[in-house]
């Protein structure tokens, strides 16, 4: 008589390999953990599949909000428990910590931050960009001269692929508008990105020149007016002055230093 054939398990075909395969992410990895769990609490065959499915849940949650931190491009900021309040002279605090509620982007609302170098814009934005990442949203931050360097070296085909995958975005940031001047070719490319976007998702811009100087940002270009125009309709628009606070930082840390000697 002869003895039955052991089929020999590899790590091909092994239980969590097959479970990958089904697309399962969380289990696989802590398969024996599980099962320990199971058998320990003596789980209905109901629970079992119940405990499956919210631990593939948790994990596809934290999986998505990896990739979207990722493609934000928001990089490393401080949170807004280090702002100092009362650094700068003036700041509406409260339409900045009603930004921070995201209660605009249902809205698709425009959120503009003007103030010199130095008073917390980006870091304000950054924050709100994070919020909204951990909220579910798709964000991407970009400075302007990168948005628009982007924009310029496309293809027609490129150049429409990306104000589509920008007008897709929950959150667009543009970053130091004003900090280099552009030529009139680059003012039409940012209204191409606001006008796509205009009353369909919201936009987040930080400048360090007021409006009235950005003829001198995009110098010869026609559409400024008409892009500010689009950029402002729906739009809240806050003011933020005083002195640079790196300058301040930078100052405090030297005179830190001489005192160390």
């Amino acid at each position: 008589m002869n003895s039955p054939t052991l089929k020999t398990t590899t790590p091909a075909n092994s239980l969590p390999a097959q479970l990958q395969q089904i697309g399962l992410r969380a289990l696989p990895a802590n398969l024996d953990d599980f099962l320990a769990r199971a058998t320990k609490a003596r789980w209905s065959p109901h629970q079992i599949l119940e405990q499956m499915a919210q631990a593939e849940i948790a994990e596809r949650s934290r999986r998505s909000l990896e990739r979207r931190l990722r493609l934000s491009g928001i990089k490393r900021f401080k949170p807004m428990a280090n702002f100092e309040w009362n650094w700068p002279t003036k700041i509406e605090r409260d339409v900045i910590e009603r930004a921070l509620t995201l209660d605009f982007l249902a809205e698709a609302r425009n959120l503009v931050l003007i103030g010199r170098n130095g008073l917390g814009k980006t870091m304000i934005a950054q924050n709100i960009c994070h919020a909204a990442v951990l909220a579910g949203y798709s964000v991407l931050f970009r400075s302007a001269a990168a948005l628009l360097e982007e924009l310029h070296r496309q293809t027609s085909e490129g150049h429409r692929d990306k104000l589509r995958k920008y007008a897709n975005t929950g959150l667009l940031y543009i970053d130091e508008v004003g900090y280099l001047s552009f030529d009139d070719k680059a003012a039409d490319l940012l209204y191409e990105v606001v006008n796509r976007l205009y009353e369909r998702q919201p936009i987040i811009l930080t400048t360090n020149r007021p409006f009235k100087e950005w003829n001198e940002v995009f110098p010869n270009a026609t559409c400024v007016v008409t892009l500010l125009d689009r950029l402002l309709h729906h739009a809240d628009v806050t003011v933020i002055e005083g002195d640079s606070y790196r300058v301040r930082e930078s100052e405090q840390e030297a005179a830190a230093r001489r005192r160390e000697k």
